[in-house]
C-alpha cells in the first residue's frame, strides 16, 4: 500500500511561484513514471505534468508549458513541481500519482490528501 503526501501549496499572488512536493512511503515509486494532477471545484482530476522513472523525459499540459517544471529524487521517493508565473486558472487542489506516459492517466486508485494552491489576482 502506498501513501502519498503532497505539500507546499498556499496562497500566492498572480505572477508568483510555489514549489510542491510529493513524498511516497510504504511503497517506492517502483520504477514508475510519476505525475501531478489538479482538481478544481466540481471538476475531474486534470493532468498537469509527468516525468519518467529516470527523469530524462518530462510531459506537460499545454496550459502550464513554460511555467511549470517537474522533477524527482528517487532516493527520497519524492516528486516536485516548480510553478512559476501563476495565474488564477492554476487555483486547484494538486495531487501526485503514478502515470501512464502514453495516456497520461493516473495508475493508482489511491489519492493523497492533496495540497491547495490558491492564486489571487
Amino acid at each position: 500500500q502506498v501513501q502519498l503526501v503532497e505539500s507546499g501549496g498556499g496562497l500566492v499572488q498572480a505572477g508568483g511561484s510555489l514549489r510542491l512536493s510529493c513524498a511516497a512511503s510504504g511503497r517506492t515509486f517502483d520504477f514508475r513514471a510519476m505525475g501531478w494532477f489538479r482538481q478544481g471545484p466540481g471538476k475531474e482530476h486534470e493532468f498537469v505534468a509527468g516525468i519518467n522513472w529516470i527523469g530524462t523525459n518530462t510531459y506537460y499540459a499545454d496550459s502550464v508549458k513554460g511555467r511549470f517544471t517537474i522533477s524527482r529524487d528517487n532516493a527520497k521517493n519524492t516528486v516536485y513541481l516548480q510553478m512559476n508565473s501563476l495565474n488564477s486558472e492554476d487555483t486547484a487542489l494538486y495531487f501526485c500519482n503514478a502515470i501512464n506516459v502514453q495516456s497520461r492517466a493516473p495508475l493508482w486508485a489511491y489519492w493523497g490528501q492533496g495540497t491547495q494552491v490558491t492564486v489571487s489576482s
